[in-house]
Formats: structure tokens, C-alpha cells, sequence
């Protein structure tokens, strides 16, 4: 089984703010002020509805029956429509079981958008079942089959009122957490032109959920006590072989 953990970074989306909002002459930087602006009246808070937020990284880790592997999609130049094609060329290459914290809520839907914005062609991830049986009892779009296992809606039993921060969980578990930066500081650091620094803790972010995906595996028994020990491990001795400043930082902060 190939696992692909995910997650994504976004800022707010400032050429659909100067369409919706008739603010063409506006720079980037007070488009972006003003849409943070009329949200917060709307609903008390900044957090942009998600059609309104464009993508700048997407971080996998990848896990085959070979191989662990974290990076970032694409280069620090890549454009968003490059990041979301190589996220769905992967999903086609290696059909894998797909692993988020609060994925099916947030990643996902803009990552649907942002794919019909670009014309992304992503048809084996929107298979249920016509073409490929096999994906009609188990696809990535039903909220309760596990092709996409969103870790957060899972293990709160679909109950929103049960729902926990990753930084939360990571660190109950003596996981690292949160290393420095917060989806908050994103937009500030890519004005600041810092996209390696958020590539960097995009990774950390899919580490974090990869390593409370075996603690999941674990309780449910799909993993014995000896096979999860065994995973970090493998985990640990992979990222050592990086030799990446960030990925230091992770192993350091890693108590367990």
C-alpha cells in the first residue's frame, strides 16, 4: 500500500479579491487588507472563505513499501497550477491511500477549486467507481471511505465539536508540533519573499501528521507494537540521510 501524506499552504487569493471587490489599480498588499477586512465583518474572522485562497506549497510525504520520502512539490519558482498538477500526477502514479489532518474540510475543497480555476485535469481522483470498480466502495471524494483518510474528522468520530488542532495532538503525543511558523504567518512571509521557509514548515506540518498516522495505525491494529517502532525508525534514519537544517530541527525536537 502506498500512503501519501499531504498538506498545503495558501495566501489569499488578491487577483480574484480585485475582481469580486472592482479593486484593479490596487496593490497586492492592501487587496489582500481589504478582503481580510470585509471577511471579519462578515463572520468575525480573517480566515478567508476557500475559494478565496491560492495555493504556494504543497508538502507529501510519500511512503511505498521501499522507500520514505518529504519534499516539496515542484521548485520555489513553480507556479500554482504546476504545484496542483504534480499533486494529482501523483495520485495517478502511485493510486495511493491519501492522509491529511482536516483535509476534507480545508485542502481539498481548495485544492478543487484552485484545479477548476487551472483546467487540471484530475479524473483518477475524482473515480467513483464508473470506470474502476474497485473505487466505487472506497474513493477519495466519500467523507467515509479511507482512500482519503482525514485523521482529524476520523479519529473525532465525525463529530465537529471533537475536532483538535494538529499542533494539539502532535505535541500530547510528544510529537515537535508547530516549529516557528503558523498558517497565520504565511501570507506575511511570502510578501516577505521567505517561500523556502514556508515549504520548510509545509514539511514539518505532513511529519507531524505522517507520525500521528502510525500512532492511528497502531491503535486500530493495523500496525504491531514491533512494525511501529520499526516505522519510526525507518522514519528517522531517512530523514538523518537529508542532511536538511529543518529535518534536524524536526529530529531534535522529537521526544519519543
Amino acid at each position: 500500500m502506498n500512503i501519501f501524506v499531504f498538506d498545503i499552504e495558501t495566501i489569499p487569493d488578491v487577483d480574484a479579491g480585485r475582481k469580486i471587490y472592482g479593486l484593479e489599480d490596487t496593490n497586492d498588499g492592501h487587496v489582500a487588507n481589504i478582503m481580510f477586512h470585509k471577511r471579519r465583518q462578515q463572520s468575525g474572522t480573517e480566515f478567508l472563505k476557500l475559494h478565496l485562497h491560492k495555493i504556494v506549497a504543497i508538502s507529501v510525504v510519500l511512503r511505498t513499501s521501499d522507500q520514505f520520502r518529504v519534499w516539496s512539490l515542484g521548485y520555489e519558482q513553480s507556479d500554482e497550477k504546476e504545484i496542483i498538477e504534480r499533486f494529482f500526477n501523483g495520485i495517478d502514479k502511485y493510486v495511493p491511500t491519501i492522509v491529511s489532518w482536516n483535509g476534507k474540510s480545508f485542502d481539498m475543497p481548495v485544492l478543487h477549486y484552485r484545479a477548476l480555476k487551472h483546467g487540471v485535469n484530475c479524473q483518477r481522483y475524482w473515480e467513483l467507481g464508473d470506470t474502476d470498480q474497485s473505487f466505487k466502495g472506497n474513493n477519495y471524494i466519500s467523507r467515509y471511505h479511507h482512500r482519503h483518510t482525514d485523521l482529524m474528522d476520523l479519529i473525532a468520530g465525525y463529530n465537529p465539536q471533537a475536532y483538535a488542532p494538529l499542533e494539539e495532538i502532535a505535541t500530547i503525543l510528544g510529537f515537535p508540533g508547530k516549529m516557528g511558523m503558523s498558517g497565520e504567518k504565511v501570507w506575511d512571509a511570502y510578501q516577505q519573499g521567505n517561500v523556502v521557509g514556508i515549504r520548510n514548515y509545509c514539511e514539518t506540518d505532513v511529519l507531524n501528521t505522517y507520525l500521528i498516522y502510525l500512532r492511528f495505525r497502531l491503535m486500530t491494529g493495523q500496525l504491531l507494537e514491533q512494525e511501529y517502532q520499526q516505522e519510526m525508525d525507518f522514519m528517522r534514519h531517512s530523514l538523518e540521510k537529508e542532511n536538511k537544517k529543518h529535518f534536524k530541527e524536526f529530529l531534535s525536537a522529537w521526544q519519543s
